[in-house]
């Protein structure tokens, strides 16, 4: 490889990081004027002492399309903020398998596996909205129902904690860990950029989905929480390290569920 290539890919590989730099900045301060915008607002206080939040809700004058589309781009701007530091190291390998290219493509490359795994998550997104409208709905109007939202959290948090050590949250967690393998060789094509960004974005989904759900049922636009499960994410992706550190979150989870089950109960 001469010099002027060593330098041409030096200068690609910088101003990846530099782009990604860039929109895990972006997004992380839209994130927080948007959450800042939320706790503005408040919530609906509801039977069993907790809070109703915003995010399930349609505002004034507002069509369910509008609440729809305003979910989806919030969602959109959360899961970069979240996600994009665990996928970097990803796009690195992704890019490191398609070995030398010309700048450009290999950048329109990396943003086609971009594209295609926050596709996945965006799909995530537009499951969960209606999900949380159907129960906000049904909460609002049984109040027998809301007072045990409180236990159900205490219980979908000891879950996603149990979910850390099986075999599943494991295999999707290597995967995570591990594809595209370094130094392999993909074919520098768009079909296979896409159908690896899916993969990822597949695997990752599955990997977080007791983490993701903890976000949801605890606090969607709850910055404090979005931060914790986004470390969390990140740092169990961490090759060498990484499926201790599942279970050490889980431990914690199943710790965390069971003071909030026996709480919300009446028992301690």
């Amino acid at each position: 490889m001469s010099q002027d290539q060593v330098l041409a890919e030096r200068r690609s590989e910088w101003l990846f990081l530099g782009l990604a730099a860039l929109l895990f900045a972006s997004s992380a301060i839209l994130t927080t004027l948007w959450c800042a915008a939320m706790a503005a607002m408040g919530g609906m206080p509801m039977p069993g002492g907790w809070t109703l939040s915003m995010a399930w809700m349609r505002m004034p004058g507002q069509t369910w399309t509008g609440a729809t589309m305003t979910y989806l781009g919030m969602w959109a701007v959360m899961m970069v903020a979240m996600m994009l530091p665990s996928l970097v190291p990803m796009l690195r390998r992704y890019r490191d398998a398609v070995g030398s290219r010309p700048p450009n493509r290999l950048g329109r490359l990396t943003l086609l596996v971009g594209t295609a795994y926050f596709l996945v998550w965006m799909c995530f997104g537009l499951a969960s909205f209606p999900l949380g409208i159907g129960l906000a709905t049904a909460v609002m109007r049984m109040p027998a129902m809301a007072r045990g939202v409180p236990i159900a959290v205490g219980v979908a948090v000891l879950l996603a904690g149990i979910l850390q050590w099986t075999p599943w949250k494991a295999r999707h967690l290597a995967c995570c860990q591990a594809q595209p393998v370094r130094g392999g060789s993909l074919p520098p094509d768009a079909g296979t950029a896409w159908r690896q960004g899916l993969h990822l974005g597949l695997h990752c989904s599955c990997c977080c989905a007791g983490l993701m759900v903890i976000l949801l049922v605890v606090g969607v636009m709850d910055l404090r929480v979005m931060a914790v499960v986004a470390l969390a994410i990140t740092i169990e992706r961490l090759p060498a390290t990484g499926h201790r550190v599942a279970r050490a979150i889980g431990a914690v989870l199943m710790a965390a569920g069971l003071y909030l089950t026996v709480r919300a109960s009446g028992c301690g």
